[in-house]
């Protein structure tokens, strides 16, 4: 039996989720009724599915997807990968956040020679991918030394080795 359905379509028992298919066929009937391929999230709403948002996940999640996905979406649907550009940066970890407010306190003590930084200062970083951030130092160097008590003693020691005053 399972043989007779594969003839009659292939897809009748997928590996991947069913609201996957749901949301597949759902985008298929809309582009046969005529419709553009949606892109952006809220602009087609079709049996209650933001087709938008899927078509949107798809893109962004492609190497997610099974090979037999990814056909059914590129050949079927029209949809390809997003592109480098349209990827979401990365969310930078607690531990990037510290590294990039060190950096900024490190390059603050080589220029000003010390570590007594105005609550309100802002220092511009430059980060390893190169990109320019503004750091809100003073009031990072403030929360430090509030800390002090639970800091890692490595970063303590960090701190201190730049100059840091704990009083």
């Amino acid at each position: 039996m399972d043989e007779d359905l594969e003839d009659i379509d292939p897809s009748w028992c997928p590996v991947w989720p069913v609201e996957w298919q749901r949301a597949f066929h759902l985008v298929r009937l809309h582009l046969e009724a005529g419709g553009i391929l949606p892109t952006e999230p809220g602009e087609v709403m079709h049996q209650g599915e933001d087709l938008g948002r899927w078509v949107r996940s798809v893109r962004l999640g492609w190497d997610n997807l099974t090979t037999a996905q990814q056909w059914l979406c590129e050949h079927v649907l029209g949809i390809e990968p997003a592109g480098e550009d349209e990827m979401p940066t990365p969310r930078r970890t607690q531990a990037d956040k510290w590294a990039m407010n060190f950096e900024g306190a490190r390059q603050f003590f080589e220029r000003e020679g010390h570590l007594r930084v105005p609550r309100k200062h802002v220092e511009r970083v430059v980060g390893e991918d190169q990109e320019e951030r503004e750091v809100r130092l003073g009031a990072w160097i403030s929360n430090q030394r509030s800390r002090a008590a639970t800091l890692p003693p490595e970063r303590a020691e960090q701190l201190s080795a730049i100059g840091m005053r704990w009083a």
